[in-house]
């Protein structure tokens, strides 16, 4: 009779000693291979600064912009070993077959029936792509850190499609997070839940019928205007675009109305009054008069009775509100305005600004900042700044906050 040791195979049977059972699953445990992919690099290096605590690995991927960053961390109650990389924004595209491409192919209304594919276009997403299909293999876990709106709802979903056709039985969690701070990421880690499917194909609604809407009409008009105008646009492309065409009226109506304005010379008094250091303006009644004699008139009779008499002094309290969280419109206002700055200027900076961590996502329509979080640290924080730091003590201990104004306007996109 044949003698076995416990724990080796036999046929058809398999002998486990308990001990060395627990210990396989712990060492299973401590090599659990997780792949995190955030939204940008700057955005994965900065997650992976806070979860590695500064102590991780770099290496190159198959992108020259987007890294590798590797370090140990606790997932769930188990050790990981953690493989932080990114995208680059959309990682596919979306587009008509080959066949389709040609203007000729069809007729402009076939468009709007006739299927569609997402690849990926560029060489940079065909490397990134590649990396991610070439890092997902041996994961247990894929954990998605792309920016917390539908845009980023829909890039994380093309993640996981693209690392699905390679490994299958892998889990997916989604982490979210408003800012890229510590807290912030350590609350995602505790609270990981699923990516929104619903919320994606929302986005793949919009980008279809952005581009079965845009490639028909564009098509048409241009087929039908340069048989209209064949000398003036024989070889001009006339495009259209749902957001485009509407944008294209506000700026022609503009136009239109500098155009009609007709300038017109006025002449306005103005008083000033200065005693020591303290010098006072005072606002003509009447504004302004478009008759220059008529001003010349009345400023001779001041300067023949240059002394004038405080009739009436008023004052009134004034309330100064305090500011409400700035949302993707009212910080381009802003910062237009008190900056100088073009709103394309002011999102990339914004954009720099969340990735280090300084700010919350840029990109929202809410104002209300969620009750979960916790403001007084934040500020706490600056203290020790040499440029605002006496300010942020005046929040903390003159007006015992940060007390903020809420507002009215929630997209749900963030924590």
């Amino acid at each position: 009779m044949a003698h076995h040791e416990i724990g080796q195979p036999t046929v058809g049977h398999v002998n486990v000693c308990p001990h060395r059972s627990r210990l396989w699953m712990q060492q299973v445990k401590m090599v659990m291979k997780v792949l995190n992919v955030a939204e940008k690099n700057d955005s994965a290096k900065h997650i992976a600064e806070i979860m590695a605590r500064g102590r991780f690995n770099r290496r190159d991927g198959m992108s020259k912009y987007n890294k590798i960053y590797e370090f140990q961390y606790q997932v769930q109650g188990v050790q990981a070993n953690m493989v932080m990389t990114s995208v680059s924004g959309h990682l596919l595209g979306l587009e008509f077959p080959q066949t389709y491409k040609k203007w000729h192919s069809c007729h402009p209304k076939q468009l709007f029936d006739l299927p569609l594919q997402k690849l990926c276009k560029e060489e940079n997403m065909i490397n990134i792509k590649k990396t991610l299909e070439k890092e997902v293999r041996g994961a247990q876990m894929l954990i998605i850190w792309t920016d917390c709106d539908r845009e980023g709802e829909n890039i994380g979903m093309e993640i996981v499609s693209v690392c699905r056709a390679v490994n299958r039985n892998m889990r997916v969690l989604r982490a979210r997070f408003s800012e890229i701070t510590r807290p912030s990421i350590e609350r995602a880690m505790a609270s990981l839940g699923e990516v929104s499917e619903q919320t994606s194909e929302a986005v793949d609604c919009r980008m279809e019928l952005d581009l079965r809407i845009g490639a028909a009409f564009t098509r048409f008009q241009t087929l039908r205007l340069q048989k209209v105008f064949p000398q003036s646009l024989d070889n001009k492309l006339i495009s259209y675009g749902s957001c485009q065409f509407p944008t294209m009226g506000f700026v022609v109506e503009r136009y239109k109305e500098i155009e009609r304005f007709v300038p017109e010379s006025f002449w306005k008094l103005k008083v000033f009054h200065q005693v020591d250091e303290i010098r006072v303006e005072f606002v003509w009644k009447r504004m302004r008069l478009f008759d220059e004699e008529i001003v010349q008139l009345y400023l001779e009779i001041c300067q023949e009775n240059p002394t004038a008499r405080v009739e009436n002094c008023a004052s009134k309290p004034k309330s100064k509100w305090r500011p409400l969280p700035l949302d993707t419109v009212e910080l381009q206002k802003i910062g237009n305005r008190k900056l100088r700055m073009s709103a394309k200027s002011i999102m990339a900076t914004a954009e720099k600004l969340y990735t280090q961590g300084f700010i919350s996502y840029p990109r929202t329509e809410t104002n209300i900042y969620p009750k979960e979080l916790k403001l007084r640290p934040l500020v706490e924080a600056q203290l020790q700044d040499p440029r605002w730091g006496g300010f942020a003590g005046r929040i903390l201990e003159e007006f015992g906050g940060p007390h903020p104004r809420a507002g009215k306007k929630t997209d749900e996109a963030h924590p």
